[in-house]
């Protein structure tokens, strides 16, 4: 009689759990929140990380010129997508280049993930002297800057690597902030449990007690108000909470004004909103005055900084408000923290929607720009080529404006209903927004994107039209050509030599890029010109158009001039008639 071997079912081994790579681990994250794109450059040290995050289904690596570019795209791709972008980057020399477009994503509270290449863990603890590195043996340089730049950062080790991964993903995804993840080359082949992949990462909540004070709080400041105003900032739009916005939109008694940073966040033909508040140089006083004399102020995802308050010409003071940030919520005097913008977003909806507040009479927050009545062959100037733009742009349009010249321009225009504007108001590093573009191309191909940048921001990044070239997108281009940088001479030195750039033959860079078949350019320098190219580029649906605009050096939008007094002033040496920077 044979004895039988076989474990009683109770004392069975539990089944093995099954093991993924580190690479695959965090690119599987990545997916799941919706960001399966990864744009970057290759490096010996990101090599392996490379290869386990692509065999990932779903992934697409977009390949970019360099990484400030890349960091850019993934910072605009974020941006649209309203959720995480991923820039890959080797160690030291690949991390440095893109630590200014992280940096532009930490000041605009945009939830990037650099995700660095790095030396393996062995090289690392005997301090070998590798290239990339300062040759001193260390290599925590560079982790210790992008500290600077980031919510969260860790250097992931095999032991960890689950735990580290989802600790810094959810970090973005709870404070809208850049994070960092250096992943050593050893590591990134290093196999772990993917027991914790069946959960997806989502992001924590309110805190239930806190939420409930304030819900109190708020309750009271609504219904002892006549009526209410809604200041809605570009933390909003992190947080993807339009809907919620559209919703306040329709309660009885509110007005709805947006920042630059979130213009249009509700349709700007909504009988509630009032435009884009800019303080003193807000279109309408009647628009300024609905904000600045608001019964009831809540300031919702808010950033007061100098672009985005009219250089502190707001009259309202903050501390009077309620405020709504993304992490804490404020009445009066008292601070609820931890409570989440989506939370207390949803509350201030349901409190005005039962506060059945008295209505209010719709405020013209300025009609459309209208291009004055001249010869079609005068030569363009910014008083006719802004009117042009606006009968150009059409519904379900992301348009992305440049730091300076464009963006001033672009904040006058009444944008058409389901359309985004897309800048960089607080960061404001110029040459951002060409590869920007490229991100929003790709994480918005329902929308087509139309870029306004001038002639000194695209010097900067210009390679990057390449890569939008060569993967067929199709963006229209307007490219200011006037001799140089025009915000620095509206605010010092308008004849300086440092304000040219060198004359660049604009039309030929689809060629010289090697997508000449891809792209339909043309250069104009009169309003007729400007009418026919726009037409031509509403009908061209199939290539990228590039229209160089012609304009002089000197001329520039209404807000740019009254602007640049501001930044004059507020650039101005002590005793030197310097204005103080205060609410006005």
């Amino acid at each position: 009689m044979t004895q039988d071997l076989e474990a009683p079912a109770s004392q069975a081994r539990p089944a093995a759990q099954p093991r993924i790579t580190v690479g695959a681990y965090l690119a599987t994250r990545l997916v799941q929140l919706g960001a399966p794109h990864l744009f970057g450059l290759p490096g010996d040290f990101n090599l392996s990380l490379l290869d386990e995050m692509l065999a990932i289904d779903g992934v697409e690596w977009v390949g970019c010129t360099n990484e400030l570019n890349a960091a850019y795209a993934a910072d605009g791709y974020a941006r649209i997508r309203r959720g995480i972008g991923a820039v890959v980057t080797t160690f030291g020399v690949g991390e440095l280049s893109a630590i200014n477009g992280v940096a532009g994503s930490f000041a605009e509270d945009v939830p990037v993930v650099q995700i660095t290449g790095m030396p393996s863990t062995a090289a690392q603890s005997a301090g070998a002297l590798l290239h990339h590195t300062l040759a001193d043996g260390a290599f925590d340089h560079f982790v210790r800057a992008y500290e600077q730049v980031t919510a969260a950062s860790v250097v992931v080790r095999t032991a960890t690597a689950p735990a580290d991964i989802d600790r810094i993903l959810l970090t973005a995804l709870n404070e809208s902030k850049p994070v960092y993840l250096g992943i050593p080359a050893d590591v990134a082949v290093s196999l772990v449990s993917a027991a914790n992949l069946r959960s997806p990462l989502e992001p924590f909540g309110s805190n239930a007690r806190q939420l409930q004070r304030f819900t109190e709080a708020l309750r009271q400041a609504v219904f002892t108000a006549p009526s209410a105003a809604v200041l809605v900032g570009p933390r909003v739009h992190r947080r993807q909470l339009e809907p919620v916005i559209r919703s306040l939109a329709e309660a009885p008694g509110v007005y709805i004004a947006t920042q630059s940073g979130s213009k249009a966040i509700l349709d700007e033909s909504h009988p509630a909103s009032v435009g884009t508040y800019l303080g003193a140089h807000t279109r309408t006083e009647a628009a300024r005055r609905a904000i600045d004399e608001a019964p009831l102020l809540i300031l919702a995802g808010t950033i007061m900084s100098d672009l985005l308050t009219g250089f502190f010409t707001h009259r309202f003071n903050p501390d009077d408000a309620v405020e709504l940030a993304v992490t804490w919520a404020r009445v009066g005097e008292t601070t609820f923290f931890g409570i989440q913008l989506e939370d207390s977003l949803r509350v201030l909806n349901d409190v005005l929607q039962d506060a059945r507040l008295d209505p209010l009479a719709s405020i013209d927050p300025g009609r459309p720009l209208v291009a004055p009545g001249r010869a079609g062959t005068t030569p363009l100037d910014h008083e006719a080529f802004w009117p042009a733009v606006q009968g150009f742009l059409s519904p379900n349009t992301v348009l992305v404006a440049e730091a300076g010249t464009a963006f001033f321009g672009a904040i006058d225009l009444t944008l058409p209903d389901n359309s985004d504007l897309l800048g960089q108001p607080v960061w404001s590093s110029i040459g951002y927004t060409l590869p920007a573009t490229l991100g929003v191309c790709i994480a918005e191909p329902s929308k087509r994107a139309v870029l306004i940048i001038g002639d000194g921001s695209a010097q900067l990044t210009v390679q990057e039209l390449a890569t939008i070239l060569h993967r067929g997108l199709t963006p229209v281009i307007l490219l200011l050509n006037n001799g140089g940088y025009t915000i620095e001479r509206a605010i010092q030195s308008p004849s300086a030599v440092y304000q040219d750039v060198t004359p660049w033959n604009y039309t030929a860079l689809p060629a010289a890029f090697g997508a000449a078949d891809r792209a339909v350019t043309l250069t104009v320098r009169t309003r007729d010109e400007l009418a026919e190219a726009l037409a031509m580029a509403s009908s061209t649906t199939d290539k990228a158009v590039l229209i160089e605009v012609m304009l002089p050096a000197l001329d520039s939008p209404r807000l740019l001039t009254a602007l640049g007094e501001g930044l004059s002033s507020a650039n101005a040496p002590v005793g030197a008639g310097a204005t103080t920077l205060a609410p006005a």
